[in-house]
């Protein structure tokens, strides 16, 4: 049975998290985020609380603190299982005793618990982070707060096992029983000239007359409907920089604490005759999820479009700006995965036309979120000589085994670049940025109103520019002082996108005063450098913000070589514990050991819920219909930890479950099913696909009727109409459709042609100048296919070009000039 939460968990108990107070300070383009917790144990008996939460992936947690009355509790980090092999005995104790600890499955989640909090008391919990923040596409730096802890799906047979470890328990979003709030300062040598939000905010207030300075507040009444997102904006923003910073004096001699720490922060310019031209060649594999989770809405606006429908009509408009000559495939996964063709193919009207066709009938039917398998396929396969293969990962990322993914884009990591695209609320940012990160290529997130067609047409670019090779990095650097870079390789660079490299420096040197570093790379038989200066005796109070990024960044690459051997587990535990940063083998813990008399009574366990968007999205009364079961679905575990018998609720082995977890909101499109029966419902599939590793019935969810839109509700897009008809060759044929598109009738178009034109070129003609007069506003979204489209004409020669272009303007009340469209 899958219960509801509101005020209470599961079982009618108490909630006894109250509020959430989250500081945010960004300098330049790193983050500091402090977040207070308060507890209070309303109840006659005392309590355990765990809360299961995200953080982003790449977050360094650095600080833990318990505050009871006037009395303030400083966590240490340990090992993992010394940890909670010390907070466990503190419990049996009746000790007050905190707990932090990473997931061993996925960095980006954390579970709290809060031991033995006496009747009547409160306990004030302090969380801090650092975490770098990443360039989007329109320049800006992108933070995010995960708000929505989605329930993650864990594939039978993966890592970790079946039913090891605490579940999450979640519930929808209007029922969140605590409360948040948020505040941000943001400061830069360069202004700030604004911040936005996907959330409401109050006016952004300048603190100085250079407008370096500046705040900002999440406005009263969050709603948990969406994680809390900042996108900030400076003026000229896109500097190379190296920041030093000082050692600690009281940290471990020779240790990465106490030397001082460098980060070069590098924005690659690449020329602009490089930029403006595209590849012809490349095998493009798209993989799209179509779990159930898909079938969400992109927002918490019941009437708004899906996250499937917005995907199908994102791979529309990347398949017609495909360029000829380029092979190309399209998987999708949920439990089971297909593919449009046994293998890639070559890019033709033929294969465009099947490719369309599948992608029209695809629905959010497939069950799980099982990516593994079909990227283990995918990768498997012989690469096609002269033919890069760039890879495509859409998905909401709502997966458990991440280090398992990673681990295998890693291995591939020679063969292809990953593009990954993270859709919705709550997707994983350690699963979405570790594929881009491994696998050489770039990672968006598409979120609240965010229109993903942009987004995923500013990598397909990048995936057409030549590749950046033959990367090297030289350190020049006095005599007597010696550097050791923390950063894994840097095997990718983009025109505007930033990369980080963290180094260590040892010795000192009693003459020189500044290091020098330059970065070589070639791209297209164009050879570039950048070189940046960096103090070698930084100011003593600079703080540790670098240092903790450069363990952070450290501890992951040693994770990682972890995965591929032993012997590098003591490694991380050191630096972990020397640098205060967690780590997937340690945790933060506190006991209180000066509380006096002992708590008495037996301790009772109390799960703080999550907001998850997927429990909102079903009409009024937000109710959960389960309507048959798949068969090897195993619901996400987070941290495994097994808990003494003594503490164990009867039953349970001594592991912790939850009922809510079990909860996996599958919706499909199309579907608008009602009534409270179980139904096990069995799909058609399309006729020629071949469907692996397939589940015989799927977990679907039912819904109020009148609470969701029909596909037949929402109008495409005329831009999406126009780019539907295109060839694959580049031009379009005349057409009542394309006629309508242009808002106007076939007689018109018609009648206008000029006598010279053939209707091809005429019909090209019409459709370039409408995308430039009409929608130049979504350029970024047709600029690639009206590249193709002028290249077809331009290998027409044809003589009336102008006399077109001019008729076409008369038409379809227009100015553009012919060399605005490239002829």
């Amino acid at each position: 049975m899958v219960n509801v939460c509101g005020l209470v968990t599961a079982k009618q108990e108490p909630v006894p998290l109250k509020s959430i107070e989250v500081e945010l300070e960004v300098r330049d383009h790193v983050a500091t985020v402090v977040s207070t917790l308060l507890y209070e144990n309303k109840e006659d008996k005392p309590i355990e609380a765990v809360f299961v939460f995200p953080l982003p992936g790449d977050a360094a947690v650095c600080h833990f603190s318990a505050t009871i009355g006037q009395t303030q509790i400083v966590a240490e980090v340990k090992e993992k299982q010394e940890a909670r092999e010390e907070y466990d005995d503190a419990l049996s104790s009746g000790q007050q005793a905190f707990l932090l600890e990473e997931s061993e499955q996925s960095p980006d989640i954390f579970t709290l618990s809060v031991g033995s909090l006496p009747p009547g008391e409160s306990a004030s919990i302090r969380l801090e982070y650092v975490t770098e923040l990443a360039v989007q596409a329109d320049d800006g730096l992108r933070f995010c707060l995960p708000a929505v802890l989605n329930p993650r799906y864990r594939p039978r047979g993966s890592e970790g096992g079946e039913g090891a470890g605490v579940q999450v328990t979640s519930v929808p979003a209007s029922l969140v029983p605590y409360s948040l709030s948020f505040s941000a300062r943001v400061s830069s040598p360069r202004p700030v000239t604004k911040v936005e939000s996907s959330c409401s905010l109050e006016p952004l207030q300048y603190l100085d007359t250079e407008r370096t300075q500046a705040s900002v507040k999440l406005a009263a009444g969050h709603r948990f409907d969406r994680d809390v997102e900042l996108l900030i904006h400076y003026k000229d923003a896109h500097r190379p920089t190296a920041v030093a910073e000082a050692g600690q004096a009281s940290a471990k001699p020779g240790t990465l604490m106490a030397d001082p720490a460098v980060m070069l922060s590098l924005y690659p310019e690449f020329p602009e005759s490089v930029m403006s031209s595209v590849a012809s060649r490349g095998e493009f594999v798209l993989l799209m999820d179509r779990s159930g989770s898909m079938g969400s809405p992109m927002t918490n606006s019941k009437r708004h479009q899906t996250r499937i429908s917005s995907a199908r009509d994102t791979l529309l408009l990347l398949l017609k700006s495909l360029p000829m000559g380029c092979h190309f495939n399209i998987y999708s996964f949920g439990s089971a995965y297909e593919h449009v063709f046994p293998q890639s193919v070559e890019y033709s009207e033929k294969t465009l036309e099947e490719a369309l066709r599948r992608v029209e009938a695809m629905d959010a039917d497939l069950g799980g979120t099982e990516i593994l398998q079909p990227l283990k396929h995918i990768l498997s396969q012989p690469c096609i000589p002269s033919q890069p293969r760039q890879l495509f990962v859409f998905t909401d990322g709502q997966v458990a085994n991440t280090k398992e993914v990673m681990s295998l884009v890693r291995k591939n990591s020679g063969s292809h670049r990953c593009f990954s695209f993270g859709i919705g609320e709550g997707a994983s940012s350690a699963l979405i940025n570790g594929l881009a990160k491994e696998g050489g290529g770039h990672a968006q997130f598409i979120t609240g109103t965010d229109r993903m067609q942009p987004k995923v047409m500013q990598s397909l670019r990048f995936a057409l520019q030549p590749t950046v090779v033959d990367i090297s990095i030289t350190w020049d650097l006095p005599e007597g002082v010696s550097v050791t870079v923390l950063s894994p390789p840097i095997t990718a660079l983009f025109q505007g996108q930033r990369s980080l490299i963290y180094a260590q420096l040892s010795g000192e040197s009693s003459e020189a005063a500044e290091g020098c570093v330059t970065v070589k790379y070639s791209l297209a038989a164009h050879p570039s450098q950048n070189q940046l200066r960096f103090s070698l005796k930084p100011a003593e109070d600079s703080g540790s913000t670098v240092h903790r990024l450069a363990a952070r960044t450290r501890i992951r690459s040693l994770e990682t070589e972890g995965q591929q051997g032993g012997g590098v587990k003591e490694k991380v535990v050191e630096l972990s514990v020397q640098s205060g940063v967690s780590s997937s083998f340690t945790a933060f813990v506190a006991v209180n050991k000066g509380s006096g008399e002992p708590v008495r009574g037996p301790l009772v366990r109390r799960d703080v819920p999550t907001p998850d968007l997927r429990n909102a999205i079903c009409g009024k009364r937000r109710q959960f219909r389960p309507m048959g079961l798949i068969p090897d679905m195993q619901p996400m575990m987070y941290s495994p930890r097994r808990v003494p018998h003594s503490r164990a609720r009867p039953g349970t082995s001594g592991l912790f479950f939850s009922e809510t977890s079990l909860l996996c909101s599958l919706v499909a499109r199309n579907k608008t099913l009602c009534g409270l029966k179980q139904k096990i419902i069995t799909r058609r599939k399309p006729k020629g696909v071949q469907r692996h590793g397939a589940s015989p019935d799927f977990f679907d969810l039912a819904c109020d009727e009148e609470e969701h839109a029909t596909p037949q509700q929402f109008c495409r897009d005329p831009l999406l109409q126009l780019v539907s008809l295109q060839k694959a060759s580049g031009c379009w044929l005349p057409d009542p459709a394309l006629a309508a598109s242009l808002g106007k009738t076939s007689e018109e178009t018609e009648k206008t042609k000029p006598p010279s034109a053939n209707r091809e070129l005429w019909a090209t003609i019409l459709a370039l100048i409408w995308l430039h007069g009409v929608k130049v506003d979504a350029k970024e979204e047709w600029e690639l296919l009206a590249m193709k489209a002028v290249s077809w004409l331009r290998a027409q020669n044809a003589p009336c070009m102008a006399e077109c272009v001019e008729a076409g303007n008369t038409l379809l009340g227009c100015s553009v000039q012919k060399d605005v469209l490239g002829l």
